[in-house]
C-alpha cells in the first residue's frame, strides 16, 4: 500500500493552512497528498439544509477546489480527495492507518489564549499510530528555519530522532536538540541556591550525555548542522522559546493501548497548546 501525506479538511482557515503545509510536505517526501473531507453524519445535513443553493454548492465543491488550487500552486503535486462520513475523530483515526503522516489544523485564539487544540485533533493525536502534525492558521512558512526536537536523555527514543533528522535533511535546516533538566532534589529545589560550580559540573555532564546520544546520528547525517542544548529548567519552556524561530517542533508521545483519555504527556501537551510553529507529535513505544 502506498503511503500518503493525509490532511483533514473542513473548510476552516486552520484546515486550509494544514492543507498548504501538507502539500509542501508531500512534495518533500515525494508522496501523494490525500485530502480527507469528513461529512459529519449527524449534524452536517442540518447545516447544509440551512444554506441557500449557491452556498451549498460552494461548500460541497470545497474539497475539489482546494485540491485543484494546491496542484496549481505546487507543480508536480499528486493530490486526491476522499469523502467519508461519520464522526470526524473516528473517521480520521481509522484513515490514519494508511498515512505515513497525518496533518490537522489547530485553532488559535490570540496570543493570550494561546494555541487551542480542538477535541478532534487532540483525540486523534493521542490514539493514531503515525506521526501527526498540528498547524495553526496564520503561521508563516519558514522551510529553512530550524527544526527543533525535545529529547529526554533518560529515554532518547529512536523514532523521535529519526523523524527530526529526516525533517532537517528535507528542509536543509539546522536541527536544535533541546534537553531540559533540573538539579536533583538533594541539591535543593531552587537551582539558584546551588553553588555555581556544582551547576557547571552538572551542566557539563548533561552536555556530554547529549553529545553521546547524538554522535551516531551525526555520523548518519553529516550534512545536518546539529545544535545541542542541555539547559536548566522545564523542557516545555525552552522548547516554546525555540519554537519562535522554528519551521517545525518535534515532540514524542508514548503509545498506549487505552482508548480513553489523552495520553500525550505534559511537555507535548504544552507544545500542542502554545507553540507558534507547527508541531509534529511522534508516537513511540
Amino acid at each position: 500500500m502506498t503511503r500518503t501525506v493525509t490532511v483533514g479538511l473542513d473548510g476552516s482557515r486552520e484546515s486550509l493552512a494544514a492543507a498548504e503545509w501538507a502539500a509542501r510536505e508531500a512534495l518533500r517526501r515525494e508522496l501523494p497528498l490525500r485530502l480527507l473531507y469528513v461529512q459529519e453524519s449527524d449534524s452536517h445535513p442540518r447545516v447544509l439544509s440551512e444554506l441557500d443553493p449557491e452556498a451549498r454548492e460552494r461548500w460541497e465543491g470545497l474539497p475539489d477546489e482546494t485540491a485543484a488550487d494546491l496542484v496549481r500552486r505546487h507543480p508536480g503535486l499528486d493530490a486526491a480527495v476522499e469523502r467519508l462520513a461519520g464522526r470526524p475523530a473516528e473517521v480520521i483515526g481509522d484513515a490514519a492507518g494508511e498515512a505515513g503522516l497525518l496533518v490537522l489544523g489547530s485553532r488559535g485564539r490570540g496570543a493570550l489564549a494561546g494555541f487551542l487544540v480542538g477535541s478532534v485533533a487532540l483525540s486523534t493525536v493521542a490514539h493514531v499510530g503515525c506521526p501527526v502534525v498540528l498547524v495553526r492558521a496564520g503561521t508563516a512558512e519558514r522551510d529553512t528555519a530550524e527544526v527543533v526536537v525535545g529529547l529526554d536523555l533518560a529515554r532518547p527514543r529512536e523514532e523521535l530522532l529519526e523523524f527530526a533528522f529526516d525533517a532537517a535533511v528535507r528542509r536543509g535546516a539546522p536541527l536544535v536538540v533541546v534537553h531540559g533538566w533540573d538539579p536533583p532534589p538533594v541539591y535543593g529545589i531552587n537551582p539558584v541556591a546551588v553553588s555555581p560550580r556544582l551547576i557547571d559540573d552538572l551542566a557539563e555532564e548533561k552536555a556530554d550525555a547529549l553529545a553521546r546520544v547524538l554522535a551516531p546520528w551525526r555520523e548518519r547525517h553529516p550534512g545536518v548542522e546539529v545544535r545541542p542544548r542541555a539547559v536548566v529548567g522545564r523542557a516545555a519552556h525552552h522548547l516554546l522559546e525555540a519554537a519562535e524561530n522554528a519551521s517545525l517542533v518535534v515532540v514524542g508521545r508514548r503509545n498506549r493501548r487505552a482508548r480513553l483519555g489523552f495520553h500525550t504527556g505534559p511537555v507535548t501537551h504544552a507544545l500542542m497548546h502554545h507553540s507558534p510553529a507547527p508541531v509534529a507529535v511522534v508516537p513511540h513505544d
